[in-house]
């Protein structure tokens, strides 16, 4: 029976909550309300919960204080999509109440204070939190266990009341929300939530795991696009000296190396300890293992056979240069929309958006790269809103605004009404106002056999979406388009722009520019290259 946590042990908690919900992120994925093939709630709470870990393990300290404001640093850096950004919040609740105490081992009823924190500080991070979430999961789970304080004495048994509360809360979702239950899913978020829990709960009760390849391979597939057919790029060896071998378990080290690459072997024998592992950041392989002792060998390979920089190399010195007035920041997916957005007097362009959520550290890097007195992001995405809101926190050298552009067509139309000549403040009324005056019609395939507001879908049929709705879903792409512009241009419509994605014929772009004018015949209809993967049209509408 464990009656209190110290930081060792919390440490091991959290990497085995991480692991955990890294397993099974895919199924997490797949709880996506929209049968579409952009479903990433898991990803991004994998992805946020490897970075805190990763930052965590970098911690020397024993102190659990110490360790939980590492861990909430990187999750905040790492925060991707609005379920990662509310999870790094949750663990920064953790850190708010611990960091109130004086003792290292911490008991059953100061962690209770602690997980309510957590909620606190996780509902605070939404303006306008809405139940049937990961939020309401949270928020009952603490609930439950605080009414027990004092009364619980052991850590098993708070972690059971917890989990089967959230469990509870979790299966509660769809009455909650009437769009999870037409989609008869849970809330994903919630779903994720609970992974990272039982993770936690797993490693109290002694239980270690292992990262499962065969189902976290959703970050790697997509480095594997990138970078040919490896994986991971640098063959990492080293070995070292053991600081304390009495004290020192090869899951410490096994655990997050396992997260950060593949092909790990691990051999632990009288003091020394030698490791082999494929990464892709060798750099933090090198510095985790340095917690554990001296090296006493060390080789790194790139098995790509690129130039590549140093692992320590120092980036080169720039002089300081003067800030200009404006600068924009914009979230974009596919070659074309990118240099589109670019044409238009984006700065500074992150590459993401449907199915890769840009992290609160990769805002935070864009708003650093501008070196503006006055920023403008715009997410072009609805599940990115709250990571750029996050780093607009954790800038304080310049004037920021997140524009509310839930969708690339969104984004588009603002650029119109900016104006580098006015201020921040008149660019951000005036960049909404056009939000307000588009819409967004998107066409994709569907992934699975589902029913939505009278709308029956089946897989494989092709959707069109108006305004973040389905309007139809049909075997042929050509027929669906037809339908989603009869939906979305009217004859207030002015200018109707097409980005086209990959595979979309030439031959299929001509007969949506004719049916544009039939429905208007005034209207100006504007093609553009996006070469976006997934939507196969995603169409602005403006009056």
């Amino acid at each position: 029976m464990i009656s209190s946590v110290n930081g060792k042990l919390f440490k091991r908690m959290m990497m085995n909550g991480a692991i955990n919900l890294s397993n099974h992120h895919k199924e997490i994925d797949q709880l996506n309300v929209f049968p579409v093939p952009d479903g990433d709630t898991g990803t991004n709470m994998k992805m946020t919960m490897m970075t805190g870990v990763k930052e965590m393990t970098a911690c020397e300290s024993s102190s659990i204080i110490d360790i939980a404001k590492k861990l909430q640093r990187g999750l905040l850096m790492g925060a991707r999509g609005n379920s990662g950004v509310i999870l790094s919040q949750f663990f920064r609740g953790i850190y708010v109440g611990l960091k109130e105490m004086t003792e290292n081992e911490i008991s059953v009823d100061a962690f209770i204070d602690c997980l309510c924190s957590g909620k606190d500080v996780a509902y605070k991070a939404v303006m306008e939190p809405i139940e049937g979430t990961i939020l309401t999961v949270v928020r009952e789970a603490a609930e439950v266990v605080a009414a027990k304080k004092g009364q619980i004495k052991s850590y098993e048994e708070l972690f059971e009341l917890y989990l089967t509360q959230a469990r509870k809360s979790l299966s509660n979702t769809p009455n909650l929300l009437p769009v999870l239950k037409e989609a008869g899913v849970v809330d994903s978020g919630g779903a994720g939530f609970i992974k990272v829990i039982e993770g936690m709960e797993m490693a109290i009760h002694g239980v270690m795991l292992e990262s499962n390849d065969s189902q976290a391979t959703g970050v790697e597939s997509a480095q594997a696009k990138v970078s040919g057919d490896i994986k991971y790029g640098y063959c990492t060896e080293f070995i070292i000296e053991l600081k304390n071998d009495a004290n020192f378990q090869e899951s410490d080290l096994r655990s997050p190396l396992s997260m950060m690459g593949d092909s790990l072997v691990l051999v632990h024998d009288d003091g020394l300890v030698k490791v082999h592992v494929h990464v892709n950041k060798p750099g933090q392989v090198l510095e985790l293992a340095q917690n554990f002792g001296e090296f006493v060998k060390i080789k790194v390979e790139n098995m790509r056979l690129q130039h590549s920089e140093l692992i320590n190399a120092k980036p080169e010195e720039t002089k300081p240069q003067e800030k200009k007035k404006f600068a924009l920041v914009a979230v974009c997916f596919g070659d074309g929309i990118k240099q589109t957005f670019t044409d238009l007097g984006v700065d500074y362009i992150i590459d993401g958006g449907q199915t890769m959520n840009p992290s609160t550290e990769e805002f935070v890097k864009a708003v650093k790269a501008c070196n503006a007195e006055n920023i403008i992001i715009i997410p072009n995405n609805g599940n990115v809103i709250l990571s750029a809101e996050q780093s607009t926190k954790l800038c304080d050298d310049a004037n920021i605004r997140v524009l509310k552009a839930k969708t690339i067509a969104q984004g588009y139309a603002s650029l119109m009404a900016f104006d580098s000549s006015n201020d921040l403040d008149t660019n951000y009324e005036d960049m909404t106002e056009a939000i307000s005056n588009v819409q967004t019609g998107e066409v994709t395939y569907a992934v699975r056999d589902t029913e939505i507001k009278g709308v029956k879908i089946k897989a494989g049929d092709y959707m069109g979406i108006c305004n973040g709705e389905i309007v139809v879903s049909v075997k042929e792409r050509l027929d669906a388009t037809k339908i989603l512009l009869d939906k979305c241009v009217n004859e207030d419509s002015s200018i109707v722009t097409i980005f086209r994605g990959v595979g979309t014929p030439d031959e299929e772009i001509e007969e949506l520019k004719e049916h544009c004018t039939e429905l208007n015949e005034d209207v100006e209809v504007e093609v553009i290259d996006g070469n976006q993967d997934i939507y196969s049209y995603i169409i602005a509408v403006e009056a």
